[in-house]
């Protein structure tokens, strides 16, 4: 019975359904329960997909019980974590060394994050559980969540040589729906509800365009109406781009196969 976990970035919510849909293998979804949850198990909900939800605490006793079937295990952390780098740091590596004794494989949902994650993997590595975080096909780890959907530090920069200089606010489902939260974090206001700061700082650092990154995942259903509200809200011209999953599923791929 091979135990997967995800420690998991809030903003990573659609693509973790979107792995579970899509993976016949997995027998049965756990998911820790939190105050970051609620998100994620909504959109199994929504999909009727059946999964546990149970305290941390509970895991151990749950898991004995699991002979046969091939168990997914989820924790996910909050989005203010991105604050403090540090605190963040810190925080998915308390996770990750708890999850270890229960987990075969661990696939971190995270990027950089403030430059802070990037050598997790060697930290880990003495470690019997597998542990692997985002990375694209040359083995670099990605940026950040933007740079997850969109392939990769070659694409996103791509991407934005596309708007020709012009200050572009990439825009993913979650982002939409958690916006106001992700500007705090970011240091940028104290007030999520404060618009008339919050533009000041867009318009100062010249950002013009919000680009509404399709992943082709459709969890979060008010998406381009929320889209629409944040450009009208910022005066900003909507760019649609096209972005994928794929990055992500595929290093859940990897691990699966590092663990078999």
């Amino acid at each position: 019975m091979p135990v997967m976990s995800f420690v998991a970035c809030r903003m990573f919510e659609d693509e973790i359904v979107h792995i579970i849909e899509n993976d016949p293998t997995i027998g049965k979804v756990m998911v820790v329960q939190n105050e970051d949850c609620p998100g994620l198990t909504q959109k199994l909900d929504s999909i009727e997909y059946s999964y546990d939800l149970l305290p941390f605490s509970s895991v151990p006793e749950k898991l004995e019980g699991e002979n046969e079937a091939n168990v997914l295990l989820i924790y996910m952390l909050e989005l203010a974590l991105h604050a403090d780098p540090d605190n963040l740091k810190s925080v998915v590596y308390e996770k990750t060394e708890e999850l270890a004794h229960y987990s075969d494989g661990i696939l971190l949902l995270y990027g950089l994050c403030g430059n802070v994650l990037g050598k997790v993997e060697d930290d880990f590595k003495s470690n019997p559980c597998a542990i692997h975080i985002l990375k694209e096909e040359n083995g670099d780890v990605v940026d950040d969540c933007i740079g997850a959907v969109l392939g990769g530090r070659a694409a996103y920069l791509d991407k934005l040589k596309g708007c020709k200089g012009v200050g572009t606010f990439f825009m993913t489902p979650m982002w939409a729906a958690h916006w106001r939260e992700m500007v705090v974090s970011a240091g940028m206001t104290p007030d999520p509800d404060d618009i008339k700061l919050s533009k000041f700082v867009f318009d100062y650092a010249g950002y013009k365009n919000v680009a509404r990154l399709d992943t082709g995942l459709y969890y979060e259903k008010r998406f381009d109406s929320m889209v629409k509200e944040f450009a009208e809200l910022f005066d900003f011209k909507i760019l649609d781009m096209k972005a994928s999953p794929e990055l992500i599923s595929r290093c859940y791929r990897k691990l699966c196969e590092d663990v078999a």
